[in-house]
This record gives structure tokens, sequence and C-alpha cells, in this order.
């Protein structure tokens, strides 16, 4: 569950979202809401290569 992406290690929103029983989509939200209270290296865009990188090497995206 962790990647390695830009140089940091990656856990990817579908994934934390699983660990903490809510959808995605309410994670990405409470995240956006919040900026705040997180570091600002806690979350980042990929770009689409990585996107197709990472869908490639994990079965369940």
């Amino acid at each position: 569950m962790i990647f390695t992406i830009r140089n940091h290690r990656v856990v990817l929103d579908a994934d934390l979202a699983a660990l903490y029983s809510v959808p995605p989509k309410a994670l990405n939200q409470a995240v956006k809401r919040n900026e705040s209270r997180f570091p600002c290296d806690f979350a980042f865009r990929l770009t689409t290569k990585e996107r197709l990188e990472v869908v490639t090497n994990c079965d369940h995206l």
C-alpha cells in the first residue's frame, strides 16, 4: 500500500480511506476543507504518467 513517488513514500487516497472505513470522496473532501491542519506535503496530485504507473502496479485500482 506504500509507493515511492517523487522520492516520497505515498499511500493512495483509496487505501487511506479503506484504513479509516470511509469513501475516498469523503476523505478528499475532509482534507480539502481542513487544509490548514495538514502539512503542506501531505497530499499532491499525480501526473497522468504517475497515475498510469500506479494503476499498472496496483490491482485494486
